[in-house]
């Protein structure tokens, strides 16, 4: 695999089990490109080991006055330059190719398990912990699989150089064997405490990046409650915590790399001290003490790779475990969609909660609980977050549809929709059926004034479709972000719509008006409506009253309104002293003419959308 063949046609399917199984996986998956590193580190590394011997026959040969041996080690010296140069070039390029491949195998695993998982996501792993994955975390990653193969290198050729010296020079070759592998392992005793101090460092840097992510996201509701001073002293303290741990994690790698200085001087040391006085015997000459003398120095260089390799399994480690964590997550029900290949139509129906949504037809759901609504929306397209039984779309399981079928045939708009930076235009640019043209959208969901805002707020910018939109839409309010989500969702003209409060932050009027249009846009399609709006629900075909997760009641909002007090309490905000009062008004007037509740206005305070509803009734 080369930088220009990404992204992977098929990333594969990850050993998410544990982060060192993971960081197994991804290895076994770059053989092809561990091997070429491998190889060039081998030339590479064994060609600069190469140059002590080079320089210590070139000595030899001045001493024993041989023009014939040391032109010879000039060729050889040439030969040697020549290798390390092109060895460490198409190491690097080798070597990086592993990082980048590695770190896009584990973003396109990341990215494909959100989009399998979808809203269900963020309910069961942070939304900050995704992004230092998806960010950080990768490249980090990257950095283990692409070292190893150097590493490997690195170890082979202090292997090699070592017998190499044996044979050359046995009565030095043994100080110089006997001391590599404590040069080698000298710091194998510190690793561990070393490993802990970078596992707490990245774990509070973890939590310092989820705690900045969710004081952003909330950024404009803390100034209206005049909280950000005291999530900016969180986040201080936080930094500060990641920053001490930052430096006790620094102190020990900093010991370890001055042990790695320390024990290969006192090697070189002990091979100088003990190559003097075997030279003074006549053991050895001048040009052997200067060859095993330049292999211990250069040695110095392959033995680096134990200290950075040591380092990158330790800041990879918790950063593989973070992404094997999400990689194993997997949707509460998933059969694997083979069965059914073809877009089925016909009535929602849920056999969890019982409730049903006719073809073709606006159907509003009122539930007591926002979070119950909330889980529930996300149950009707496919996304629950808890087993249990599969909704049916024609009779059909969601669960035995392919995934994209099932994301093509049920739309779900949370009830905090995301607006992603960009143009207006590439907003809208989204996958649809054609039946729904972007101005119908637009107008169906009240934008006019939206459109008109983001051109007087975009410089030279005549058409609306061409102004620019901020990250998540920052700059527009509640009210403003909420319709244009509304219209991306109507545009893309869905089996079924679900839609979650999508009105919350918007006024009477306005709610009014976004009803008709929906109704009219969504004519002969099914749409499925969570709210509490006595302006939407009495503009439904069919209103249901979901209780503790089952259906308590089905009818028109008016019917409901007057024979169920639980759907009246929650749509009316009805306190119980609201409801005690209606029911003396009721029995009174019951006894005065028997009108009861459909003789009579309400006499319990309800809020102007209500009185507006009854007064066009």
């Amino acid at each position: 695999m080369q930088i220009q063949d990404l992204p992977y046609s098929d990333p594969g399917v990850p050993d998410a089990r544990s982060g060192p199984r993971f960081l197994w996986w991804l290895g076994r998956n770059q053989l092809g490109g561990q091997f070429k590193a491998l190889a060039w580190g081998l030339v590479h590394f064994v060609a600069v080991s190469a140059l002590p011997f080079c320089v210590g026959f070139a000595v030899q040969a001045v001493v024993d006055r041989s023009g014939t041996r040391l032109a010879l080690t000039g060729g050889l010296l040439l030969l040697c330059g020549a290798a390390i140069a092109v060895g460490d070039t198409f190491l690097h390029r080798a070597a990086v190719t592993n990082w980048i491949t590695a770190a896009a195998r584990v973003q396109q695993l990341l990215a494909r398990k959100a989009t399998r998982l979808g809203s269900a996501l963020t309910r069961r792993v942070a939304a900050g912990e995704v992004v230092a994955v998806s960010t950080g975390d990768v490249e980090k990653i990257g950095w283990f699989v692409e070292a190893v193969s150097r590493f490997t290198a690195a170890a082979l050729t202090v292997v090699v150089v070592g017998v190499g010296l044996l044979f050359y020079q046995p009565a030095l070759g043994w100080v110089v064997a006997a001391g590599l592998p404590l040069v080698a392992l000298a710091v194998l005793p510190l690793l561990p405490r070393a490993t802990r101090r970078a596992d707490l460092q990245r774990a509070k840097a973890g939590r310092a990046t989820e705690l900045a992510s969710d004081t952003v996201a909330g950024l404009r509701v803390l100034r209206g409650i005049g909280g950000e001073d005291l999530f900016l002293d969180r986040y201080r303290r936080a930094s500060q915590e990641v920053r001490r741990a930052a430096v006790r994690s620094a102190r020990m790698w900093s010991l370890i790399a001055a042990i790695q200085v320390l024990v290969p001087g006192l090697l070189l040391i002990a091979v100088v001290w003990h190559g003097v006085h075997l030279a003074r015997q006549g053991r050895v000459t001048v040009g052997e003490l200067v060859t095993v003398y330049s292999s211990v120095m250069i040695l110095n260089y392959p033995l680096q790779h134990f200290t950075e390799i040591a380092m990158a399994y330790s800041f990879s480690r918790p950063s593989a475990q973070r992404a094997a964590r999400v990689l194993s997550l997997d949707r509460a029900t998933d059969t694997g969609g083979s069965r059914v290949d073809a877009t089925p139509h016909g009535d929602v129906y849920d056999p969890d909660t019982g409730l049903l949504a006719p073809a073709g037809r606006l159907t509003a759901v009122v539930c007591g609980d926002p979070d119950a609504a909330g889980r529930l929306a996300e149950r009707l397209g496919g996304h629950p977050a808890e087993a249990g039984p599969s909704v049916l779309l024609g009779g059909v399981p969601l669960d035995e549809l392919p995934l994209r079928t099932a994301r093509t045939a049920v739309l779900v708009q949370d009830k905090d929709p995301v607006l992603l930076s960009g143009s207006l235009r590439e907003l809208l640019d989204v996958p649809a059926s054609g039946a729904v043209r972007a101005a119908d959208a637009l107008a169906a969901a009240q934008c006019a004034d939206v459109l008109e805002a983001l051109v007087q707020g975009s410089l030279d910018v005549t058409d609306p479709l061409d102004a620019r939109i901020t990250e998540r839409g920052r700059s527009l309010s509640g009210g403003q972000r909420q319709r244009l989500a509304l219209a991306r969702s109507l545009i893309t003209d869905p089996e079924v719509l679900v839609l979650d409060e999508p009105t919350s932050a918007v006024d009477s009027h306005t709610e009014a008006r976004i009803a008709e249009g929906v109704r009219e846009v969504r004519s002969g399609r099914t749409t499925v409506l969570f709210t509490s709006s006595p302006l939407l629900l009495d503009r439904a075909d069919r209103v249901v009253l979901v209780h503790e997760g089952e259906v308590e009641a089905v009818g028109t909002h008016r019917e409901l309104l007057a024979a169920e007090p639980r759907y009246r309490a929650v749509v009316t905000r009805e306190t119980a002293g609201d409801a005690d009062f209606r029911s003396t008004g009721v029995e009174a007037s019951a006894r005065d003419g028997g009108l009861g509740t459909h003789g009579q206005r309400e006499t319990a305070p309800r809020g102007g959308a209500l009185e507006e509803i009854e007064e066009s009734a």
